[in-house]
């Protein structure tokens, strides 16, 4: 969770890693759309969690509308401090995330991503740092999922998956290998 102006650049940072763009700076005036999502996300939540006084709450109300257009353009359901820095989101489409799932640093979410509650319950997924969602995948319910996992485009993952390193596809959701994630992950996150 963005904390401190120090956090909220690391975020930035890494999520401009995480999408791929190593040498730009910065979003492009008429292209880079889920770029400007994902530091509109970054900037809300900074505000939010750090920015308490009349005028930055007035300046959070402006990010706030601008990141909920640019949700809606987009087609996209992502509620503030559910994703640790990492976020990349390579296609538009449809992804919904619920605003109790919790999801490590790291993670890539495709095209028709869901990540939701179950049955009425307030409680979602518990997602762990290197995760991949292909498209269409589903997370339902309070699960875990452990680090470096890689979910299969429409699974659908029903229950905890305690086997770091490993592949899911199908439904429900089963081990296909023991192959990581990282292979559909931006190889400069793993630089360092």
């Amino acid at each position: 969770m963005i904390d401190s102006k120090e956090t909220y650049i690391r975020y930035r940072e890494q999520d401009r890693i995480a999408l791929g763009r190593k040498q730009d700076k910065r979003p492009h005036l008429f292209a880079d759309e889920i770029w400007k999502f994902e530091i509109l996300l970054r900037k809300v939540e900074y505000y939010t969690n750090c920015k308490k006084d009349f005028v930055s709450k007035v300046i959070n109300k402006c990010h706030k509308f601008r990141f909920h257009r640019l949700s809606v353009k987009l087609g996209f359901t992502i509620p503030i401090n559910v994703f640790e820095e990492g976020l990349s989101i390579p296609h538009y489409g449809t992804i919904v995330v619920h605003g109790n799932a919790r999801v490590g640093r790291n993670c890539r979410l495709q095209e028709g991503v869901t990540i939701g509650a179950t049955n009425g319950s307030h409680e979602a997924a518990i997602i762990g740092d290197n995760c991949y969602f292909g498209s269409g995948a589903k997370v339902i319910g309070a699960v875990t999922i452990a680090d470096d996992v890689a979910v299969g485009a429409g699974a659908v993952v029903t229950k905890d998956i305690a086997e770091p390193g490993t592949s899911w596809a199908g439904i429900p959701a089963r081990k296909i290998s023991d192959t990581d994630s990282h292979s559909n992950l931006c190889k400069d996150l793993f630089a360092f």
